[in-house]
């Protein structure tokens, strides 16, 4: 710990940290060292004095200050010179028991119900959620997703064919070389192969890998873009507890997700009814179901298992103690998919980001049993609302004021959207034939992970080339895929409804006060 070893420590803050993004990001200003830097700066001054013998160490702390250029802050640096300059406010930090210096967490976090439980599907849990799951991380994105069913095919069935070669011919040298090693043997050519630490144990461990047609699936990548994806274990390095939320195509359910832990974006959430990237959501998107299955043992369920298919058993995912809780504050009708809908709804609480926003970047979230009834239905309404229009995005109506000019000409193919210009965001250039015009401002309030939903689908809806694999990725292919050559601007047009929507509901939320 620095306080128990220097007497005195100063922290120039320089701010700078662009992997934040949109106000958050404007606040931070220019990067010090240019574009060579994403990461926040600080000039740090450690003072060791042996005459004091209490132990004691005072932080000293100053923000230059929001909104600055580069320039704007290397003439404040240079002006300033010296720790003792007359202009330089030093802030005195008193960490607190968390260790925190600055952004310090809200001590009424810990006194909240965590979502999680601490150990997974443990049953007597006292926390919302008896089991969480983080999203898929397939340390191989260019192989295993794509827009297009073909392609994707193609690529892992050439990856599979490249890999059981290796793995035969390294058996072999294996046999005749007992020194060789798996690392100076594989052939690491991106263009034919994406090994990972997995991946490299199953050919040292000589495992045949076999493609399987049935194992292509629809995944959420990024907020409110689908592609399917190839999802078989022994290609995806960390597979996680998915099998057990979506057990097969025909079997459905709903995940709440939230950002994981040590981000630097404002906290948002999303509900989604298929499998969920790892990074859908900054630092490791972090998942609740309604619920999980498991496999049965026996011919048929007891009474108390809810059986989906005659394969499974369905598990609740909200936990005994919270519903037991619940029915007692607010009646005994309540029931779990109550409880559900209102963490889903408590979690778009402005009051509630505003108040923790601190913590929900270095913890998971953890929630109120608000006292009043009425309240928490309000909260579960609004949470129900909010999750039909974020799992039905794709079927929500144009919003009634934008106009869409050029569709006549029935071009739909899309490379990459556009605005005018950086400040005319009432304006979309989807192609060189259409354009989308008078979005409402307040469409662009609805922001997830960083970035309002409708520049997310701006953003991942364009023709992609991976540079290392060279495999190319077309939003248009989607559209072959649900036989609906429209798809990307109705789309389009469908998020800018439902960001409208879900402002509207927002600020019709009940206000917490903590």
């Amino acid at each position: 710990m620095i306080e128990k070893e220097f007497s005195d420590v100063y922290v120039f803050d320089l701010r700078g940290d662009q992997r934040t993004s949109g106000e958050e990001s404007r606040k931070e200003g220019g990067q010090i060292f240019g574009s060579g830097s994403r990461s926040k700066i600080a000039i740090t001054l450690l003072i060791k004095n042996p005459s004091k013998k209490n132990g004691t160490c005072n932080i000293h702390y100053h923000d230059i200050g929001e909104y600055l250029s580069r320039d704007e802050k290397l003439a404040l640096v240079k002006e300033m010179k010296s720790v003792s300059y007359e202009k330089m406010l030093w802030e005195k930090i008193v960490p607190n028991d968390n260790g925190d210096w600055v952004n310090q967490r809200n001590d009424n976090f810990n006194s909240l119900i965590p979502l999680e439980s601490e150990k997974k599907f443990a049953i007597s849990t006292h926390s919302f959620f008896v089991t969480h799951a983080i999203g898929i991380a397939t340390n191989r994105d260019a192989w295993i997703y794509n827009f297009s069913s073909k392609l994707l095919t193609k690529n892992v069935e050439s990856m599979i064919v490249f890999y059981n070669k290796q793995r035969v011919d390294f058996a072999k040298s294996k046999a005749s070389e007992p020194n060789i090693t798996l690392d100076n043997f594989i052939d690491t050519d991106a263009k034919k192969i994406s090994w990972t630490r997995a991946l490299k144990k199953s050919l040292d461990k000589n495992i045949k890998i076999d493609f399987a047609q049935n194992t292509l699936d629809t995944c959420m990548y990024r907020p409110y873009q689908k592609q399917k994806m190839y999802f078989e274990k022994m290609l995806i390095e960390s597979p996680g507890l998915w099998k057990k939320l979506f057990p097969s195509a025909s079997i459905k359910n709903l995940v709440i997700i939230g950002h994981g832990l040590g981000g630097n974006k404002p906290y948002s959430v999303q509900l989604f009814d298929s499998v969920v990237d790892l990074n859908c959501l900054e630092a490791g998107a972090q998942c609740f179901p309604l619920y999980y299955y498991e496999k049965q043992d026996k011919q048929s369920p007891s009474l108390f298992d809810a059986a989906g298919e005659s394969e499974y058993i369905r598990r609740d995912g909200i936990s005994d103690f919270i519903y037991e809780q619940a029915k007692k504050i607010y009646s005994s009708r309540v029931t779990k998919e109550d409880i559900f809908y209102y963490v889903y709804g408590i979690l778009h609480s402005p009051e509630y980001r505003t108040e923790f926003a601190n913590d929900l970047k270095k913890m998971l979230p953890r929630l109120p049993l608000v006292d009043e009834p009425n309240v928490f239905w309000k909260f579960s309404k609004a949470g129900r609302e909010l999750a039909e229009l974020h799992v039905n995005y794709e079927n929500v109506e144009p919003h009634s004021d934008v106009k869409v000019e050029g569709a006549e000409s029935k071009y739909y193919q899309v490379e990459k959207m556009r605005f005018p210009a950086k400040d005319k965001k009432d304006t979309i250039m989807f192609n060189s034939k259409i354009t989308i015009s008078n979005i409402p401002e307040e469409a662009y309030e609805y922001v997830v992970n960083g970035k309002s939903a409708i520049e997310w689908i701006m953003e991942r809806y364009q023709v992609t080339v991976n540079k290392d694999s060279g495999i190319k990725n077309d939003p248009n292919d989607w559209a072959d895929e649900v036989g609906n050559p429209r798809y990307i601007l109705d789309l389009l047009l469908s998020i800018i409804n439902v960001s409208v929507k879900t402002v509207e509901i927002v600020k019709g939320l009940p206000r917490l006060k903590f």
